[in-house]
């Protein structure tokens, strides 16, 4: 049987570890794909692959997939998102001297009082943070966050662009003070001694939507038997990813030049919620640092893309306007999801929308096949968000 052949963009990330194993250990042969991945180093030119035909689907920042719909930056193209790569996985690091200076203890820190000291810093001088694009979960955490504890992005902290493999280089350099970056590379700057983890991005949403597998909207539709088969490899990759037996060999397949290029001891920290928070500590343990497969993680809520949509509409200085909020939900596709798990065994979620950060405890969840548990999903400053409220949200925030 010959094999129908997808090409997959991505960035060395620890997060773009289904696709890779996918690729890898056989999963998408087993429905009859063969995936050429295509490794960059920005994910403006990941994009761009993308809208360019040079891949079919994307390992992408979540944000970027609507930015692109709704053309920010950009004319617009329609874009279909049919399956969550994870959830989290990211980290705050401060340069070791502002480390020091915001006296960051041996474990991570509380965000609130995380935030009270670099306020205090901040008032001092102006200082400035790394992030991955204008348009990704990074920068909406990281200002989500400053804004909650009294401290102004754009005012108080410049936030400007740094690509996730260079992070470490830029608080080397003293180009910035701190990064919001996916894994290895927080963990590369705390080992090469040039920074500090500070925060985890679970806990400022514990189940912020992260990377998610894009693709343009008309291939989605003219290839809908490839793009099944993409899901069900990349839903049998997660299941293998998560087991704790498989973790050792999984870190040393993404540890390869050909993939993240990076060392393995650092990859298997992040898979294994570990993270070492400073040159030569010992890691601490910080449960769900990265989520890859519980809860249907794997599932694309629109409710998840209207979050997305409320931040960029914040911080992009614009409006709220209900036809953008509208393609933004629609970029993510439960529909393509579902089609292509139904009869699989996977867990499907009933509803396509939920409230977010509203669970403080698993709870049991409606479902159309298997048994649904969502966990904890707050956030660190209590707040929820209804997505059919998105301008009673916008006037609740700082």
């Amino acid at each position: 049987m010959s094999l129908e052949r997808l090409r997959i963009g991505f960035l060395p990330l620890v997060d773009a570890a289904l696709p890779i194993l996918a690729h890898e250990l056989g999963f998408a042969e087993a429905e009859g794909l063969t995936l050429d991945l295509v490794r960059d180093v920005t994910w403006a030119t990941v994009r761009d692959r993308l809208l360019y035909g040079h891949t079919d689907a994307a390992h992408l920042v979540a944000p970027l997939a609507i930015a692109t719909a709704l053309g920010r930056d950009r004319p617009p193209t329609a874009m279909a998102v049919p399956f969550v790569l994870g959830l989290n996985g990211n980290a705050i690091t401060f340069s070791t001297a502002l480390g020091e200076a915001c006296g960051l203890g041996e474990a991570l820190g509380d965000p609130h009082a995380v935030g009270a000291a670099l306020r205090e810093v901040a008032r001092s001088r102006r200082l400035r943070f790394g992030v991955v694009h204008r348009y990704s979960s990074h920068n909406y955490m990281l200002r989500y966050w400053l804004a909650a504890v009294g401290i102004r992005p754009d005012t108080d902290v410049e936030i400007v662009v740094t690509s996730p493999p260079f992070a470490a280089d830029a608080l080397a350099s003293g180009e910035v003070d701190g990064i919001c970056v996916g894994e290895p590379w927080n963990s590369i700057a705390v080992d090469r001694g040039v920074g500090r983890i500070a925060l985890a991005t679970a806990q400022i949403w514990r189940r912020g939507v992260e990377k998610v597998l894009a693709m343009r909207a008309d291939i989605a539709a003219e290839r809908p038997d490839a793009t099944q088969r993409l899901i069900r490899a990349l839903h049998a990759a997660a299941a293998h990813f998560v087991r704790p037996d498989t973790v050792e060999a999984s870190a040393k397949i993404l540890a390869q030049p050909a993939y993240l290029d990076a060392p393995a001891d650092a990859i298997l920290r992040a898979i294994t919620d570990r993270i070492r928070l400073v040159q030569g500590g010992e890691p601490v343990h910080y449960p769900d640092f990265m989520f890859q497969h519980r809860e249907a993680a794997n599932f694309p809520w629109r409710s998840q893309a209207a979050w997305l949509y409320a931040q960029m509409t914040r911080w992009d200085g614009r409006g709220y306007d209900a036809g953008d909020a509208a393609i933004a939900a629609a970029t993510f596709r439960p529909d393509l999801y579902r089609a292509a798990l139904a009869g699989s065994g996977a867990v499907l979620p009933g509803a396509s929308s939920k409230l977010e950060g509203a669970l403080g405890e698993p709870i049991g969840a409606g479902s159309t096949q298997g048994r649904l548990v969502l966990g904890n999903d707050r956030f660190f400053d209590g707040r929820a968000f209804d997505p059919d409220d998105i301008p009673g949200y916008l006037a609740t925030l700082p």
